[in-house]
Formats: structure tokens, sequence, C-alpha cells
């Protein structure tokens, strides 16, 4: 899907967080997920939702995938399968959509996302989230930042699958 996109920051082991919250909170990461998911459609678990500032989502369009009623406290959409989410973007063609956790939510759309947006952290960290494992191969990878001489160093990848002939 051309319209589907995919942002995380991973340990160099994938990891992605613990007892649901972010390992790193780097504050250039941080400023650049949210000049990458303004004015778009953002795409989570309810756990990712609700361990979220609601105001990590002013300026964009949440939308939620769980089984369980969503507290209406939040504009929200909400669907229980990644079926109809898939369906809601494919409607929705001329929309920005991008998954933004956690990880099961990552690993379901993987396989729909054309560009991957991953600040990979020359670290590692106790975690119970991991990003799932993907084949690098598979992806044409373009280096957009290198912050490697920072007290949490690290590198931005931009991820394009693979045009399959």
């Amino acid at each position: 899907m051309d319209n589907l996109s995919l942002i995380s920051a991973i340990g160099e082991n994938r990891e992605l967080g613990y007892n649901n919250e972010l390992l790193w909170k780097i504050k250039e990461d941080l400023q650049f997920y949210k000049k990458m998911t303004m004015g778009k459609y953002v795409i989570c678990g309810r756990k990712t939702f609700e361990s979220m500032p609601l105001k990590a989502f002013d300026g964009r369009y949440p939308i939620v995938i769980s089984r369980s009623k969503l507290d209406n406290m939040y504009d929200v959409i909400s669907f229980d399968s990644i079926e109809k989410v898939l369906e809601f973007i494919e409607f929705n063609s001329d929309k920005d959509f991008m998954v933004i956790g956690g990880a099961s939510i990552y690993e379901k759309f993987l396989p729909y996302v054309n560009v991957m947006y991953l600040t990979e952290i020359s670290s590692s960290k106790k975690a119970d989230a991991y990003f799932p494992w993907f084949d690098k191969d598979m992806w044409d990878i373009e280096e957009i930042d290198n912050y490697l001489e920072e007290e949490v160093p690290y590198i931005r990848n931009k991820y394009t699958r693979k045009k399959v002939m």
C-alpha cells in the first residue's frame, strides 16, 4: 500500500519498550516523530494509545485497533481487526497512514507497508516488547540522519520495500 508507512525507534536487538513504556526518549527523535506523523492517520493498538498523552495525537487522526470498547475521551476511529483497517486505508487512498505501534501492530502491518522510518539506537536495554524481525535484503536502505556522536548514539534509516519483478 503506497499510502501506508511505519515509524519506530528500536534498540540494537530490536527492543521497543518495557512495561508499556518507551525505552528511550530522545528529544530529537520525538521531534522527528511529530514531524513525520503530523496531519496523518496514525495506527496503534489500544495499549499504545492508552500509554501516550492525549496531546501526542493533536494534529493527527488516531486509529486504534482493539477488541475492547474505548472511552470516548478523544476523537478516535476504532476497529476490531486489521482487515477492517486495511479496507479503510484502501478506501481512503488519498490519505496518509502511519503505523506507530506497539509490537503486535507492527508485526501485523509489516507485510503491507512500503516505507519504514526506523531510528536504530546503538544500545540495548531490558525489554518485553520487540520490533518484528524482517529481512533487510528485501528493502532499499537510505540513511537519513546520523547521531552516532550523541550520548545515546543512533542512525535513522528510511527503508523502502524493493519491488518484486
